[in-house]
């Protein structure tokens, strides 16, 4: 009897003990996972980052990273070069889908919420991008081991930033939602483009939307795109203009429609900027006549190259080629510019002349090209 209550005591504590050694090891985990994130964001080469906080929520399986910050850095000096942070969000939510574990694959989620990304002129260069999205890659694989197959961005923003533009250039599109499923092609698996991008935002009284349906486990980019960029105020955007037009304007809206695709190795598509309703502030206070001749120079070319009836300027810009080498076809561009001007006005619309199956929207030749474009060997 003594014996069996001396057992009982002996498993109560046993047991104790582990309930102890897990509350202990709970509330360290935050901690440890803090300690451990911030060390991963240390080991970036071209990014000072730092995580204020870590939450846990063990039963759905999930960490939430809190207020973390990415600022560019000058290897050289090593020391902060952008003031400006590339990149912050005070909530990533990190987690195992659970729609997807009853399919039988373990993949995880990852939701963004409130997420800034600035680039700086000067800071943020071309050729450090591939360098920087390796870097970034094997971040997200560090801090989430799991194939992502869910990710989404709400209330977004994505500044381009020039200081030493004069005025200074802040242009943004806001209130950015993307969501991106079947990355790791959970669904869909028989499908040749089986993962889907939708993207919203708005800019300057405009609205962007882009659609994107992708294969996300090829290494090669194959995809099949279309954005368009709608009823954006350019009267909004007169520091820009002013900074790298020299003019300004009292009334205008701009748009922008492209589609693009792409498949063993190679892409095509088109981008077709319109701009209705510009008039160009002319005569200004204080101005000099430099600057009157030349606002004149682009009042004029503005109205030379309005389509009377739509009251719109456009072009049209085919790009093709590979990843490395892109063509664009800048005689096509001239041809539908003066086609809009003086023939029949473009469509403000994507046109869906483009998709996996045909990268080229339009294959005969205007007159310009066969003057003036490249010659077949």
């Amino acid at each position: 009897m003594l014996q069996s209550i001396k057992k009982n005591k002996q498993l109560r504590w046993i047991l104790i003990s582990i309930f102890a050694l897990l509350i202990l090891f709970r509330i360290s985990l935050p901690y440890l996972v803090l300690n451990y994130v911030n060390k991963k964001l240390a080991e970036l080469s071209e990014y000072y980052g730092h995580v204020k906080d870590i939450d846990m929520a063990l039963i759905r399986g999930a960490y939430v990273i809190k207020d973390i910050k990415l600022v560019k850095i000058d290897n050289v000096k090593g020391t902060q070069k952008d003031t400006i942070p590339f990149f912050t969000s005070p909530v990533i939510d990190l987690s195992v889908e659970w729609r997807a574990l009853l399919k039988g694959s373990v993949v995880g989620e990852i939701y963004v919420e409130d997420p800034v990304l600035n680039f700086v002129r000067g800071v943020h260069k071309n050729e450090n991008v591939k360098a920087d999205t390796a870097d970034f890659k094997k971040l997200i694989k560090d801090l989430f081991p799991l194939t992502i197959n869910h990710f989404e961005i709400m209330n977004g923003q994505i500044h381009y930033i020039d200081h030493a533009a004069k005025p200074m250039v802040d242009v943004a599109l806001k209130d950015v939602t993307i969501k991106a499923t079947n990355l790791s092609n959970v669904n869909d698996s028989n499908k040749l483009l089986p993962a889907h991008l939708q993207a919203t935002g708005h800019a300057y009284g405009g609205n962007f939307t882009m659609n994107v349906d992708f294969d996300a486990l090829n290494e090669i980019p194959t995809f099949d795109m279309n954005a368009e960029l709608t009823e954006l105020n350019l009267v909004l955007l007169n520091d820009l203009l002013r900074a790298y037009g020299n003019f300004e304007v009292t009334t205008g809206r701009f748009g922008l429609y492209t589609e693009f695709a792409a498949k063993n190795g190679e892409f095509g598509g088109y981008v077709k900027p319109l701009i209705k309703d510009i008039k160009v502030a002319i005569w200004k206070k204080d101005e000099k006549l430099k600057q009157v001749l030349w606002e004149l120079i682009v009042g004029g070319a503005a109205e030379l190259l309005k389509n009377n009836y739509s009251d719109q300027i456009g072009t049209k810009v085919s790009i093709k080629g590979k990843f490395d080498s892109p063509d664009a076809n800048m005689w096509k561009a001239i041809s539908y510019l003066l086609r809009n001007a003086f023939v029949h006005a473009l469509k403000p619309s994507i046109d869906h002349s483009i998709n996996i199956y045909k990268l080229e929207d339009d294959l005969n030749k205007t007159f310009l090209e066969k003057l003036f474009g490249k010659k077949k060997k």
